[in-house]
């Protein structure tokens, strides 16, 4: 069935059929109709099969952007940010009223990877050259009927009948069973007693925040970047990275990035406790779907990353700014006072856009927070300056483009990981993963917040944390669930 999902996801369940695969296992993929993300997964199968009156539908990729700024003029809302590079485009739907060249750029070039990715598993499934491929992809929708006569699936069988057709193919009586049944059945591993050496497993997953990690009480009706994910805290990262360091059972670690960023100062703080861990032990990352800006940042303490060809990484680059609200204030006739004593105390405040003067005292402080990420991915990536300036800027990278630019090292997903840190440790196939989790007894100084009492709150309180960094390093935000 059709699930949005981003495309590192589904290059995670590809990997997971064809381990099925082969280790002798038949891999069937069945469905009422193939969106082009469930059609990738399908690629991956031995056989695909159609229900009858389901189609392929529509494939390729697309992206649409919205531009807030019009619109947000007419009820008296500004967004007054200031940004390294005109690529660092994360402002873009609040400052602009519509699409910048240095976007469209970045959306063209990602779109692209994703295609080729598209190509090579449409020609490799259906046995085509890559112009066959090509239009396949260019010539549906198909309905069941042309589907099966373009070799789009290789028939059309109905819900019911799939017992019968599995029956025949395997040479056996087959039956349909649920995931539900199924994993009842299956043996679950014996807990592992008084455990020796092991590869923690650590998370950086949402919007990185100061304070404490959270997550979102209910799925919200619509997706809110940035403010509507879960949240990953420096406090509650910076207590895991300080417990794998002292536990010497952990021999080594794969953290596992999920993230488009967020504030600059917690990136920074969890970037050094997990600096610590890696003087002890090697850290591997892994990438999901999006581990950019921020996100790319924490990244550094790693001695090898791995991502997915579809993975969002890069974006780096700092901006800083505010919403400015003056002119809405005006509009409802609500007047607005305000006693300040210190020259440059308002520069900060939503109640204008920056003077000159303070545009300049912002655009000196970003610039110095984006040379020190420049310092930090020189040294950890090993490259020269004039090497990183062309692939920097805020520009954003498929997985696939990321490697072919040094800014990652290896194709693949948690299992490319974990072997790669049993390597750097010198361990054996046989050491487990375990993930540790944020210890029970916080460290001070902050205490545990209340939780949001909701989604609308949880929004606010995402507004809050954000609004009060410092200087943001987070990604733009590009739709990238696949349907």
């Amino acid at each position: 069935r059709s699930a949005g999902m981003p495309m590192a996801t589904l290059q995670d369940l590809r990997e997971l059929v064809a381990r099925l695969r082969k280790a002798g296992k038949r891999v069937v993929a069945w469905a009422p109709s193939y969106a082009t993300g469930a059609y990738y997964l399908a690629c991956a199968c031995d056989e695909i099969l159609l229900m009858p009156t389901g189609s392929v539908r529509a494939l390729g990729f697309a992206s649409t952007s919205l531009f807030l700024a019009d619109g947000l003029a007419r009820i008296g809302l500004g967004a007054d940010f200031v940004q390294v590079s005109p690529y660092k485009s994360a402002a873009d739907p609040l400052t602009k009223a519509s699409m910048s060249d240095e976007l469209r750029e970045q959306i063209s070039w990602l779109l692209e990877s994703q295609h080729d990715e598209l190509l090579t598993a449409i020609a490799d499934s259906r046995l085509l050259d890559r112009a066959g491929a090509k239009e396949l992809i260019d010539c549906s929708p198909y309905g069941d009927d042309i589907a099966v006569e373009k070799h789009a699936v290789d028939r059309v069988v109905g819900e019911e009948g799939l017992p019968a057709h599995l029956t025949r193919s395997a040479g056996a009586a087959v039956g349909i069973g649920t995931w539900e049944r199924a994993s009842r059945k299956m043996r679950t591993p014996a807990p592992i007693l008084r455990l020796r050496k092991y590869v923690a497993l650590m998370r950086i997953e949402g919007t990185i925040i100061d304070g404490r990690s959270g997550h979102l009480p209910v799925k919200p009706p619509v997706e809110v970047p940035l403010l509507g994910d879960d949240r990953a805290g420096d406090l509650s990262v910076v207590q895991v990275a300080r417990q794998v360091a002292a536990d010497k059972r952990a021999a080594a670690v794969v953290l596992y990035v999920n993230s488009r960023g967020g504030s600059s100062t917690a990136s920074e703080a969890m970037r050094q406790a997990l600096t610590v861990v890696g003087s002890r032990k090697p850290i591997v990352v892994v990438m999901g779907p999006v581990a950019a800006s921020g996100g790319y940042w924490v990244s550094m303490p790693g001695s090898w990353i791995v991502a997915r060809p579809g993975t969002i990484t890069g974006s780096i680059g700092v901006l800083s700014g505010k919403i400015v609200t003056g002119s809405m204030w005006e509009k409802l006739l609500f007047n607005r006072e305000t006693i300040a004593r210190g020259d440059r105390v308002l520069l900060e405040s939503d109640e204008r856009p920056f003077t000159d003067e303070e545009r300049s005292i912002v655009r000196a402080d970003i610039t110095r927070i984006y040379n020190a990420f420049l310092r930090l991915v020189e040294s950890a990536r090993k490259m020269t300056s004039d090497e990183l300036a062309p692939i920097a800027q805020g520009k954003v990278w498929s997985g696939r483009q990321a490697l072919e630019r040094k800014l990652v090292d290896e194709l693949g997903g948690l299992d490319a990981g974990l072997a790669k840190a049993r390597a750097l440790a010198g361990l054996s196939d046989k050491v487990p993963m375990r993930e540790v989790r944020r210890p029970r007894r916080v460290i001070p100084p902050l205490a545990e917040p209340a939780p949001a009492a909701s989604w609308f709150g949880y929004l606010l309180e995402g507004f809050r944390l954000l609004g009060a960094a410092p200087a943001l390093a987070v990604m733009e935000y590009l739709p990238g669930d696949l349907t």
